[in-house]
């Protein structure tokens, strides 16, 4: 395989991964960043339902390309350009203070959220008024892992495709579908009506979650909402949901994280659906 052409840090392509970093460029061009060998591996060879690639364009460094060389291969058979860029050029574009050498351009993946509904999920992740993008990274890696059909990201939420979320999501963004920018009430409507019962996870909440496992309430259908990570669900959202279902605390701690209490949650509806 030819080395990749080494690239100038005037060019526009690397201008233009540079602009990346804004959400409204994001937006504008429907393109984001990924970086590090996990995230571009999994980029690489992610197909869309029409079998389209997300990968478009690869920047690599000298040590990058000889050390992933599988991966500079697998862009080059998607089509995506591969450019070699030096150590500067390549921390310019960077969002990350130690880069890996890997850089890609991104294709964003967001499906409707009239398809996830049709595709009568079993489990599904909606994240109303979260704005932190590690912690919505951190969830979407969480429902992947928990075997969630999908993700929803509300209108109120942070966008999914800022460089941290994606950094957070170990790869988990190409691994099942997302829908973002969607209403609240939208998102439950049509759940509720793909037969998907909606849980709004709450500190709050008058339901237990071990209650609604020991009654054989999670087997069924289930989307959870989690909300803000300081102040949690406004109280217009949880009263769309079916149930406001609390995570018990059997010790002193106060509360817990909106990464771990999905975990929990998520985890909770796995294991009864199996």
């Amino acid at each position: 395989m030819a080395s990749p052409q080494p690239i100038s840090p005037r060019s526009p392509h690397v201008a233009a991964a540079r602009r990346l970093a804004r959400r409204g460029f994001r937006a504008k061009e429907r393109r984001f960043l990924a970086e590090g060998p996990q995230a571009v591996r999994e980029a690489v060879t992610y197909r869309g339902p029409e079998g389209g690639v997300s990968l478009v364009e690869l920047f690599a460094t000298a040590d990058a390309a000889e050390r992933y060389e599988e991966i500079l291969a697998a862009a080059h058979e998607a089509g995506a350009r591969v450019h070699f860029a030096a150590d500067e050029t390549m921390a310019d574009i960077a969002q990350t203070v130690t880069p890996q050498g890997l850089i890609g351009v991104c294709r964003f993946l967001d499906r409707p959220m009239s398809e996830i509904a049709g595709a009568r999920p079993t489990l599904v992740a909606v994240l109303a008024h979260v704005r932190d993008p590690g912690n919505a990274g951190t969830v979407l890696r969480c429902a992947d892992a928990a075997g969630a059909d999908a993700v929803v990201l509300t209108d109120a939420s942070v966008d999914v495709y800022n460089p941290k979320a994606v950094r957070a999501s170990a790869g988990s963004l190409f691994h099942l579908p997302v829908a973002v920018g969607v209403p609240a009430e939208q998102a439950v409507r049509e759940l509720n009506a793909a037969g998907v019962r909606v849980l709004a996870a709450d500190g709050g909440g008058e339901r237990d979650l071990d209650d609604e496992l020991d009654a054989g309430a999670m087997s069924r259908p289930t989307a959870w909402v989690f909300g803000n990570e300081a102040w949690g669900l406004p109280k217009e959202t949880a009263a769309l949901a079916d149930e406001v279902v609390r995570v018990p605390l059997h010790g002193r701690a106060e509360s817990l994280n909106l990464a771990t209490a999905a975990a929990v949650c998520l985890y909770a509806s796995a294991r009864a659906q199996r």
